[in-house]
C-alpha cells in the first residue's frame, strides 16, 4: 500500500512540475507576443544582392517598421566579418557612400533599405553570395526604455539588378 501511495505522490509531483514548466513557458510566449504587439520591429522583404567570388563587400536590403520608436544598433551575420548601416547619395554627379550609424525607426513609419540608398553593408565577406542561397541576419534594436530586441531573419540572395517592389527583391 505504501508503494502505491508513493508512486501516486511521485506521479502527481512530476505532473505538477510539468504543468508549472508549461505555464511558465506559456507566460514567456505571451510576453514575447505582447512585446511584438507593443512595437517590436517588423521586418519584411529581406534580400541580399549576389556577389562574385573574391568580392569583399555585399549589400542586404529590407523594409523595417515598428509601432514604437526603436533604433537599429547592431547587425551581424556569419557570411561577413562586419555589418554596417550605410547610405548612398549623389553629390555633384558622384555617388558617395557613408556609414550611417544607428538607424532610427519612427512609430508607424517604414524605413526601406534598398540599393542606391540606405542599406546594410556586408564587409569582409567570407564567401560569395550566390543567387538562390539564403543568409541569416541578426538585427538588434533598442527602444526608448533601453530594452533590446533581437530579430533573426533569413534573406534570399538575388541578382542585384532584379529589384521588384513588393516581391522582396
Amino acid at each position: 500500500m505504501r508503494i502505491a501511495i508513493s508512486s501516486i505522490a511521485i506521479t502527481l509531483l512530476v505532473g505538477l512540475s510539468s504543468f508549472t514548466a508549461q505555464a511558465a513557458s506559456s507566460r514567456a510566449t505571451d510576453r514575447a507576443a505582447s512585446a511584438q504587439a507593443e512595437g517590436a520591429p517588423v521586418i519584411t522583404d529581406p534580400w541580399a544582392g549576389a556577389t562574385v567570388p573574391g568580392q569583399p563587400v555585399g549589400g542586404a536590403y529590407m523594409k523595417i517598421a515598428s509601432r514604437a520608436q526603436v533604433t537599429l544598433i547592431h547587425v551581424e551575420t556569419r557570411v561577413a566579418k562586419e555589418v554596417q548601416v550605410h547610405t548612398m547619395h549623389m553629390d555633384k554627379g558622384v555617388m558617395k557612400m557613408r556609414g550611417h550609424g544607428p538607424l532610427d525607426i519612427q512609430p508607424g513609419k517604414t524605413v526601406k533599405l534598398a540599393p542606391g540608398g540606405l542599406h546594410l553593408m556586408l564587409l569582409g565577406l567570407k564567401q560569395a553570395l550566390k543567387v538562390g542561397d539564403t543568409i541569416t541576419l541578426k538585427l538588434t534594436f533598442i527602444d526608448a526604455n533601453k530594452v533590446k530586441t533581437t530579430s533573426v531573419i533569413k534573406a534570399q540572395v538575388r541578382p542585384i539588378g532584379q529589384s521588384v517592389e513588393g516581391s522582396g527583391t
